[in-house]
């Protein structure tokens, strides 16, 4: 489900440079968690020459960015009609993400319905209770899941041209515990256990979760079209792959 807009908050992005004037924003992330917006700043900060990521990596409230309804059925689809409709309606490289937990036993479910699977969008402990119920009698050898990010980068189009876009993914697979663990992270990290980890999603430190995310690989993944859209322009087919730079 898209955010709820929120007002526009003044910060470093309204901050002028040295000559009097702000620097214009060049890419917008098409969120209102600012979480978010510093994970992708840290990781953009020196990739760019002449960028300043403080000030022209923006938000979505920032940009003016429209709400977009999540109304694709795959993580993928969702991340890349949220950051087509963004780049269309600012005239802003855009990026955008999906993502959630897919339980192999349930076929892949709760999916994109992960955030409302009790009922009720981001009631994280009631979707995570429920859940637990739902798997109360499965074994631990039947409880792999995984937690899957789609990041999408759109490109404004030109004349009757949509924006375009491509796609990357990133996947933390583990096991899901019998019971919450952990006091850190959110959504169903006190029940993921990562391979090779004997600690919850909840239980690792901010930076250790960072370095395996599935948000994180998504974005690191995505990292080189977005520094040759930044550096040059890039145009991207409206499919699953690219096409050659512009």
């Amino acid at each position: 489900m898209a955010e709820k807009a929120q007002p526009q908050a003044a910060g470093k992005a309204h901050q002028p440079d040295s000559t009097g004037t702000a620097p214009q924003p060049r890419l917008v992330l098409a969120t209102r968690n600012q979480g978010k917006l510093s994970e992708l700043r840290e990781l953009l900060r020196g990739q760019v020459a002449g960028i300043d990521v403080d000030t022209q990596v923006v938000d979505a409230a920032t940009a003016g960015a429209p709400d977009v309804v999540e109304s694709e059925v795959t993580f993928a689809g969702n991340a890349r009609l949220k950051a087509q409709a963004v780049a269309e309606a600012t005239g802003l490289a855009a990026i955008a993400d999906d993502s959630g937990l897919a339980v192999d036993v349930l076929g892949g479910a709760p999916g994109i319905l992960s955030a409302r699977w009790s009922g009720k969008h981001g009631d994280d402990a009631a979707n995570l209770q429920l859940l637990l119920a739902q798997l109360g009698d499965i074994g631990p050898e039947h409880r792999a899941a995984s937690f899957v990010c789609a990041a999408a980068l759109a490109v404004p189009g030109a004349g009757d041209r949509p924006a375009s876009a491509v796609v990357e993914e990133g996947r933390l697979s583990g096991t899901l515990l019998t019971e919450p663990r952990g006091s850190g992270g959110f959504g169903y990290d006190p029940i993921l256990q990562p391979d090779g980890e004997e600690r919850s999603c909840a239980e690792l430190s901010a930076e250790e979760k960072n370095a395996i995310s599935h948000r994180g690989q998504a974005f690191r993944a995505l990292l080189p079209s977005i520094v040759k859209a930044l550096a040059g322009g890039q145009q991207y087919d409206n499919g699953e792959g690219t096409t050659q730079p512009s």
